[in-house]
C-alpha cells in the first residue's frame, strides 16, 4: 500500500492504476499527492495524463500548459501538452506544442508516434506516413507504433511498407487486444488473412468487451464474412456503451450488419442518425456511400443519387487534404491507354522458351464492377484452377521492365531472354507467397485493369488464355459510381459519371486497338448471359480453357463463403447465389445518364446493348 502522505509512492500507484485503466483511482491518488506537495511535477504530469485518458481534455490542457509555463525548457511537458491539445481537437495548437518539444530535444519514437496520430486526425496522411515511418524504424517491436504505421500505410495504399512492418507482429512488445485488433484488421484488408489468424483466433476466445478494440473486432469479423460472430461482437459492444452516447462509427458498423441482413430500413435510420452526429465533411463519405446503398434498396432513387453525389464531393475533399490529390490530375490508370504496342517492336518478339498454356496463368480482365470477382470465384471452385484474389503482380512486372531502361509496352521486344526469365520468375515468386499450386493446377490472375496490360500479358505469357468480361456500360458506370473505392486513383476516376464514361471508353478503345496486333487467346463473356444462363456459359468457358466440367462451379457463392476472405469490394455480394437482379439497375437513374450516352454509343453497338 502506498503511504497516504508519501507523494512519490502515491504517484507510482497512480501510474500503475492509469496503466490498468483504473482512471478514477489514478486521479484520486494524484490529488492526494498534490495535497501533500502542491509543486510535485510527477503528480501534475500523472494527473494531466489521467484527465486526458478520461476524456477531460480541456482540464488536461490546463495542467500541461501550467507545467510548460513553470518549466518552458522541458520537452516532455510540451509533448504532453500537444497530446492534450490533440485530444481536444485543437490541431494547430497541438502542432505548435509538438514543435516546441522537437526544438528542445531530439524526438523519441513515442513523440513521433503522437505527432503521427495528430497528422492522421488532421487527415494529412503524407505527413503522418513520414513521421510514423521514422517512429517505426526507431521502435520496430512497439505494438502501438507499428500498428499505427501499418494502418497509415493501408490508408495511403502502400501495402508493401505496411506488410513489412508487421512481418513479426506476434513478437511485438506489450501486445494488447486493442492493437491486436488493429493489426488483424489491417492485415486482412491488405490481403493477408492467414497472417491475421493468430490475432483473430485470440480475439475470438478473448473478445474485448468495449472500446475501439471491440468495434474493430466487429468490423474485422464482418470483413471476413463471419456474420454471426460479428453480430455477437456488436451485441457485446452495445451493452458496454453508455445509454446517452452516440458514436457514428458504432452506428456505421451496426448499419453494415443490418444491410448484410437486408434490413435496409434499419440501416438507413442508423446512418441518418450517424450523419447528424458527424461534423467532418471530408470523412462523411464513409457514411454516405452505405446510406446510398440502403436508399437504393428501398427504391428511394433520387435520395440515393443525391447521397452518392455528396459522398463523392466528400471523398474528393478528403483525397485532396490527405494526399494532395486533385480532380484535374490525370488518372495514372487511364494514362496507360496512351502507350500501346509499337508494330515494329512487335515484330521483334519471340515466343521461344515461353511457358506452355498449361504452365501459364488464366487472366481475367474487364472494367471494375463488371462481374470479374464472380467469374474468379466460379473458376476457383474448379479443382484444376486456383485464384489468388486481386494482386498487382503485372504492374510490378511492368516496373521491372522500366527498370531495364525500357518503355513498357513500347519496347517489350528489346527484352532479352534472360530478362524475360527474370520477370517471369519474380512474378511466380510473388504468386508463391499467396497460394500453393499443386501439380496440374493453373493460376487464375484476376485484376480488372489488367485490361490495359494486354501487351505485357502477351509478351510474358504468349500462350496464356485471357477472359474479358463485359457488362452493359451503364450498369458498370453506375456500379462504379455507387462503390466506395479506397484506392485514390480509382476513387477519383469514379467521382462523376462523365469522368467515368470517358475513362471507360478510353479503356476499351485501347483493348480493341491492341487485341488485333497482339493476337492473344481471348474469350469474351457477357455478364448478362453469364448470370441468366449460368451453367451453359460456364460450360462454354471451360471448353475454351480445355478443362473438364466440374459441378462445384455451379455454386460460386458457397465456394466464396467457404474461403471467408475476398479482397475486392464485391466480398459481400459474391457469397450470395448467382442472380440477374443487378441487370438493368442503371435504369432507375436513367435521367442522370443522358449526358454520357454519346460517349458510350460505340460500345452499345459493338456488344448489342440497348439504351
Amino acid at each position: 500500500m502506498a503511504s497516504a502522505t508519501n507523494p512519490d509512492a502515491l504517484v507510482q500507484l497512480a501510474c500503475r492504476e492509469l496503466e490498468n485503466n483504473q482512471l478514477a483511482a489514478a486521479e484520486a491518488n494524484c490529488l492526494r499527492a498534490l495535497d501533500t506537495d502542491r509543486e510535485h511535477q510527477g503528480a501534475w504530469t500523472a494527473l494531466g495524463m489521467t484527465l486526458h485518458a478520461r476524456g477531460r481534455h480541456e482540464d488536461s490542457i490546463r495542467v500541461f500548459n501550467s507545467l510548460t509555463l513553470k518549466q518552458p525548457g522541458n520537452a516532455e511537458h510540451w509533448a504532453n501538452l500537444g497530446i492534450a491539445y490533440r485530444g481536444a481537437r485543437h490541431f494547430d495548437a497541438a502542432l505548435a506544442a509538438f514543435q516546441r518539444s522537437l526544438d528542445l530535444l531530439p524526438p523519441s519514437a513515442l513523440t513521433l508516434y503522437n505527432i503521427g496520430l495528430l497528422h492522421l486526425d488532421r487527415f494529412d496522411l503524407t505527413s503522418a506516413f513520414n513521421v510514423l515511418s521514422q517512429a517505426s524504424a526507431m521502435a520496430p517491436t512497439n505494438a502501438w507504433i507499428q500498428s499505427a504505421f501499418a494502418g497509415c500505410c493501408y490508408d495511403i495504399g502502400d501495402f508493401e511498407a505496411g506488410l513489412k512492418c508487421l512481418e513479426n507482429w506476434p513478437k511485438f512488445e506489450s501486445l494488447t487486444p486493442a492493437n491486436m485488433a488493429e493489426i488483424a484488421y489491417v492485415l486482412v484488408n491488405m490481403g493477408e488473412p492467414k497472417r491475421a489468424e493468430p490475432a483473430v483466433d485470440y480475439l475470438g476466445t478473448h473478445p474485448p468487451e468495449g472500446g475501439r478494440a471491440a468495434l474493430t473486432l466487429v468490423n474485422l469479423l464482418e470483413r471476413l464474412n463471419r456474420l454471426d460472430a460479428a453480430r455477437s461482437a456488436m451485441h457485446r459492444l452495445k451493452a458496454s456503451l453508455k445509454a446517452d452516447r452516440v458514436d457514428p462509427d458504432v452506428l456505421l458498423a451496426e448499419a453494415v450488419l443490418a444491410q448484410r441482413g437486408d434490413r435496409h430500413e434499419d440501416a438507413q435510420h442508423l446512418l441518418s442518425v450517424a450523419l447528424r452526429e458527424h461534423t467532418d465533411f471530408i470523412s462523411r463519405h464513409n457514411l454516405l456511400f452505405p446510406l446510398a446503398e440502403s436508399l437504393d434498396a428501398l427504391g428511394r432513387y433520387d435520395e440515393a443519387f443525391a447521397a452518392l453525389t455528396e459522398a463523392h464531393r466528400s471523398q474528393v475533399a478528403y483525397l485532396k487534404t490527405a494526399l494532395g490529390k486533385n480532380p484535374a490530375d490525370e488518372s495514372a490508370t487511364i494514362a496507360l491507354t496512351k502507350h500501346g504496342t509499337v508494330r515494329d517492336d512487335r515484330a521483334r518478339w519471340s515466343d521461344q522458351d515461353a511457358p506452355p498454356q498449361a504452365d501459364s496463368p488464366v487472366f481475367i480482365v474487364g472494367f471494375p464492377r463488371s462481374g470479374t470477382t464472380l467469374l474468379e470465384q466460379t473458376l476457383d471452385a474448379h479443382p484444376q484452377l486456383v485464384s489468388m484474389d486481386e494482386q498487382p503482380f503485372l504492374r510490378r512486372a511492368a516496373d521491372r521492365v522500366n527498370s531495364f531502361a525500357l518503355q513498357c509496352p513500347a519496347e517489350l521486344g528489346h527484352l532479352s531472354a534472360d530478362q524475360l526469365r527474370m520477370i517471369r520468375a519474380e512474378y511466380w515468386q510473388r504468386v508463391e507467397k499467396k497460394i500453393q499450386l499443386r501439380a496440374g493446377q493453373r493460376l487464375v490472375d484476376k485484376n480488372p485493369f489488367n485490361l490495359l496490360r494486354l501487351p505485357l500479358i502477351r509478351r510474358l505469357f504468349p500462350n496464356a488464355q485471357t477472359v474479358l468480361i463485359i457488362r452493359h456500360p451503364c450498369d458498370v458506370l453506375f456500379s462504379c459510381f455507387a462503390q466506395h473505392f479506397r484506392a485514390p486513383d480509382l476513387a477519383m476516376l469514379c467521382r462523376d459519371l462523365p469522368t467515368l464514361a470517358h475513362g471507360y471508353r478510353l479503356s476499351f478503345d485501347y483493348w480493341y486497338e491492341q487485341a488485333p496486333l497482339l493476337q492473344a487467346a481471348t474469350y469474351e463473356m457477357q455478364y448478362e448471359k453469364f448470370v441468366v444462363d449460368f451453367p451453359a456459359e460456364i460450360g462454354r468457358l471451360t471448353e475454351f480453357l480445355g478443362l473438364p466440367w466440374d459441378d462445384s462451379m455451379l455454386a460460386p457463392g458457397d465456394h466464396a463463403r467457404s474461403k471467408g476472405y475476398i479482397s475486392t469490394p464485391s466480398y459481400s455480394q459474391v457469397i450470395e447465389p448467382v442472380s440477374s437482379k443487378p441487370v438493368g439497375r442503371w435504369k432507375n437513374y436513367e435521367r442522370h445518364f443522358q449526358g454520357v450516352l454519346p460517349e458510350l454509343e460505340s460500345y452499345f453497338r459493338r456488344w448489342g446493348y440497348s439504351i
